[in-house]
């Protein structure tokens, strides 16, 4: 299948370097040092590319640099076709494989000058790909190519280089900041509890002495539904005795059993009229009634604590051992796959609580941030009323866990209101703050990059507002610009360094 990937972004820029050889090769050293770099991106591919000058009749290198996006990994296997095309004249080569990873090392000698564009044509197991670059021109002379790079400068102010070597290594990508909707951004903290639907408190029915079915049934620990988990014996009580009524209710239901049994069947031959027979069968169901009842929760040694859902012991109120009463806590069932977070914020947000429409939470034990996406999240209510006991406003959210979250604990919610307003925004892991002040690492070329000094407004604890410093059209780092700063403060790199020529 061919798949032709349309290109998002390019920049083309030339380098021109001289050595302080003798004069008479001065000239000769300064052609052959002028490269050509050019930067192109498709959906699926980042190519860097730096190349000897294109001059009619003479082989140049062009020294190619995949990344695979969203992940800015090296290429590692695939076949790619270079094709220079000018004046509709074509000229082609073919490597199988990387020079070595992410590298491919081709030389193609132009057949026409002229502007034209360059082509690389992917092949591997996902399918057939194109990246290109347009505005390529092919020189007549050396001349004239030098000509064209001594025009093109690129300042290196501020500036550090990380090859792609390096950002193969670890975890780095790039992208363009993104105009969206950014509104009021309400930072607090929230309480996280188990939904009710997720949590079962189990009572005691009956009074009596508590006896656990284990010895290990402990907080935390998992349990099944209708899986034993205490009996509560009055055997010894000489008032409510649940044994003595469960065995008063079972010993009822079978002579109200036989009666009836027994008065069916005098009934067919006429003996028992049919009041008498209605008359035992009213008793037997009354006492079957009360016994099935007694026989759901208690035997003839007290009542059988049973979990009424999968999940685990979330709460454990009572010894073993000790006398308890009908309808006091014995231990509570959790499952914790909702949880309910209760935010509380100050009244001057009164008036937007109605316009929150998502929110960002933050753990503290790991420093995590999850969208509302991520946890499949939504608004359950929020306070019309704040009371004389708490002067601020609850906001209830509900989640799912994704196993980061505890019971009891708190975190961190960024609440986010509905705007028609757009901001400029990066993600929180592009930014670098150094004494109060935020930067950022703008992209010159993918070896390449600026630092720039930004300025911040609202987050959302993903992403930051920025008012000035940066464009929508500028490329930056969002992952790994620690790596780069590190790179700055152990000196200048060598552009070059690692490459292939």
């Amino acid at each position: 299948m061919n798949i032709r990937i349309q290109m998002v972004a390019f920049l083309i820029y030339a380098v021109a370097a001289c050595n302080p050889h003798s004069h008479e090769t001065e000239q000769h050293d300064e052609h052959e040092e002028a490269k050509f770099q050019y930067t192109a991106y498709s959906t699926n591919f980042e190519l860097f590319a730096e190349a000897d000058p294109f001059v009619v009749g003479e082989t140049a290198n062009v020294l190619s640099h995949f990344s695979v996006l969203p992940d800015f990994k090296a290429v590692e296997t695939g076949t790619i076709t270079i094709v220079l095309t000018v004046n509709g004249k074509e000229t082609r080569q073919t490597l199988e494989k990387p020079t070595r990873k992410g590298i491919y090392s081709f030389d193609i000698k132009p057949e026409t000058q002229g502007k034209g564009n360059l082509k690389f044509e992917i092949t591997n197991e996902t399918g057939n790909f194109e990246v290109i670059v347009p505005e390529i021109i092919v020189f007549a002379t050396h001349e004239e190519s030098h000509e064209a790079a001594e025009e093109i400068v690129i300042s290196k102010t501020n500036t550090t280089a990380f090859t792609k070597e390096q950002s193969w290594k670890v975890d780095f990508s790039t992208d363009y900041p993104t105009t969206e909707p950014f509104g009021e951004i309400i930072k607090t903290t929230a309480m996280v509890q188990s939904s009710q639907g997720n949590e079962i408190i189990v009572t005691a029915k009956t009074n009596g002495t508590m006896s656990f079915a284990a010895n290990n049934l402990l907080e935390g620990k998992d349990v099944l539904a209708g899986q034993l988990l205490f009996t509560i014996s009055g055997n010894e009580l000489a008032d409510n005795n649940s044994s003595v009524r469960y065995s008063e209710a079972k010993n009822n239901f079978e002579k109200a059993k036989a009666d009836y049994e027994r008065a069916k069947e005098l009934a067919k031959d006429k003996i028992v009229s049919e009041k008498d027979l209605l008359a035992a069968k009213n008793q037997y169901d009354n006492a079957k009634v009360v016994y099935d009842n007694l026989d759901k929760n208690f035997n003839a040694s007290g009542q059988r604590g049973t979990s009424p859902m999968s999940g685990f012991v979330k709460q454990v109120f009572v010894k073993n051992g000790v006398y308890v009463e009908a309808g006091q806590p014995i231990l509570t069932i959790s499952q914790n796959k909702t949880l309910i977070l209760t935010a509380d914020v100050p009244q001057k947000y009164a008036s937007v609580l109605s316009s929150i429409q998502s929110a960002n939470i933050r753990t503290t034990h790991d420093n995590l941030t999850y969208s509302f996406e991520q946890l499949n999240g939504k608004i359950l209510s929020y306070g019309k009323a704040a009371n004389s006991d708490n002067y601020l406003i609850p906001v209830n959210l509900q989640i799912d866990n994704t196993g980061s979250f505890t019971a009891g604990g708190f975190v961190e919610v960024y609440l986010k209101t509905l705007t028609n307003s757009q901001a400029l925004t990066v993600p929180n892991t592009a930014l670098m703050e150094e004494q109060s002040n935020y930067f950022v690492w703008v992209q010159i070329t993918p070896e390449l990059f600026e630092k720039r000094e930004v300025s911040v407004g609202k987050t959302d604890g993903i992403k930051t507002e920025i008012l000035k410093g940066i464009t929508a059209n500028e490329r930056i780092v969002t992952r790994g610009a620690i790596l780069i700063k590190l790179a700055q403060a152990t000196g200048t790199l060598d552009a070059h360094s690692g490459h292939v020529h």
